[in-house]
């Protein structure tokens, strides 16, 4: 998610305007024997033996730092470190991308640290089938583990920190069908970031906390595939994200004490997570105004089913206007527990800093003691008409705009925690290659439950 600064104010436009697939995100190789390439008994670095892969093959790295930026262009190929907190990609603070998948479908990455890089630790783009698991990514300077305009993918039992962006990442796609579950996101700008993302997307059974935001599902004309839509985001814990001692972008500075917050997005299903100690809200929808809009489509739109709302699709680009203003529309908030809350525990801005009726969103089952508006849940309810003085209670977003915030820290100077020794993949020197040659399956909502509450970190 990237740049708006202090025009975010609650005014909009107005009303704005689950495919499911089977597979396991796994699958077979090319169809052919596969290899196994070992990094350094055979090749002297990950990059020559990714160069040498062929679909199928395995790259198997034994631990050791590697000072090098890796790139893969090869299809189906599964990249593997024998120890997750031993076998590191070392950026040395000058280095891109620890390892950037270019155009290469199914292609798997697991059991890997990443740090130190200028942009990202993993890194996904333009691909049909993907896979992060047991990864790490600590002090890179955009993202940790990110996918863009990629389809088909499954990050799990991953964990990130320390970047400026966001620690989890998944952008510009629609349908995604992809699914973010068991990661750990802390002290990071923002704890995970969708920008036009969504459609048979998932972020489950995973803790943000500690950032400067938590979850953020966003929308903006300055990546493919807007708006963004149907997100799901359940079984969460969210927690303390008001940490003002790291790095952060604009727009993870200016949203600063918020858990979950939709900005600007279009039927998100928030529920069953449980969120606490923030010094803004717990669960928001808020509009998302966007400053000097520049349409950007998608380079490949069989990835990205694009749906512009009427007033960017009607007119020219040169016609747009200096601010491009989203509502927040037909979101459902239900059966989360939220407390904690300095200013409300539920929130919702539509239209101007009074919201109204219009928009769809819906608030309903959920253990929340502060709302704004003022009964919320009973003025805008799931499945029943929304009705009373939305008035009373608003939320003034112009005056969180105003408040004073602490200034962002360098994120190669941030006093990062030790996450300590991280779980390792089971049998990482012995299972099979499995490429990324389909999608995931997709959870089943009914068998995902609300977490309890941890009892220490």
């Amino acid at each position: 998610m990237r740049r708006i600064t202090a025009g975010f104010v609650a005014v909009a436009l107005g009303a704005a305007l689950l495919a499911a697939c089977g597979g396991d995100g796994g699958g077979g190789g090319s169809g052919g024997e596969s290899r196994v390439r070992r990094v350094p008994s055979e090749y002297r670095t990950i990059q020559a033996a990714v160069d040498a892969a062929r679909p199928g093959d395995l790259v198997l790295v034994a631990p050791g730092v590697y000072r090098e930026a890796v790139t893969v262009e090869t299809d189906r190929i599964v990249i593997r470190g024998l120890d997750r907190n031993r076998t590191i990609l070392d950026g040395e603070f000058r280095r891109e991308n620890g390892i950037r998948v270019v155009g290469a479908d199914g292609v798997a990455v697991e059991n890997l640290t990443a740090r130190h890089y200028t942009a990202n630790g993993f890194f996904w783009t333009g691909v049909d089938g993907y896979r992060g698991s047991y990864l790490t990514a600590i002090r890179n300077g955009d993202y940790g583990v990110y996918a863009f305009e990629s389809v088909k993918g499954l990050i799990e039992h991953s964990y990130a920190s320390g970047s400026p962006d966001a620690g989890f990442y998944i952008g510009a796609c629609y349908p995604c069908d992809s699914v973010i579950r068991d990661v750990v996101s802390e002290w990071n700008g923002l704890g995970y970031s969708g920008t036009n993302s969504g459609g048979n997307l998932w972020v489950i059974d995973s803790v943000f906390r500690e950032n400067r935001v938590g979850v953020v599902p966003n929308v903006g004309t300055y990546e493919p595939c807007f708006p963004q839509r149907r997100t799901t985001v359940a079984g969460n814990l969210v927690y303390a994200n008001n940490n003002g001692r790291n790095d952060a972008i604009a727009t993870a500075q200016l949203a600063l004490g918020n858990g979950i917050l939709v900005a600007g997005g279009i039927g998100n299903v928030i529920t069953k997570n449980r969120v606490w100690d923030h010094d803004i809200t717990g669960i928001g929808l808020v509009p998302m105004p966007e400053e000097n809009p520049r349409v950007v489509r998608s380079r490949d739109l069989g990835r990205c089913e694009q749906r512009p709302p009427a007033a960017v699709l009607d007119v020219s680009e040169d016609q747009l206007p200096d601010t491009l203003l989203w509502p927040v529309t037909d979101n459902e908030v239900t059966d989360n527990v939220v407390s904690d809350s300095r200013l409300a525990d539920l929130a919702l801005a539509t239209l101007g800093t009074t919201p109204t009726p219009e928009g769809g969103n819906c608030f309903s089952g959920n253990d929340a003691a502060t709302t704004a508006p003022l009964d919320l849940q009973a003025k805008a309810p799931c499945g029943g008409q929304p009705s009373g003085d939305f008035g009373a209670g608003a939320l003034d977003v112009g005056a969180l705009i105003a408040r004073d915030k602490p200034p962002t820290v360098p994120w190669r100077e941030v006093d990062l925690p030790d996450p300590g020794r991280l779980p390792n993949m089971p049998r990482a020197a012995t299972a099979p290659a499995r490429p990324a040659t389909r999608a995931p399956a997709m959870p089943d909502l009914g068998a995902i439950r609300l977490p309890d509450a941890p009892t220490a970190r």
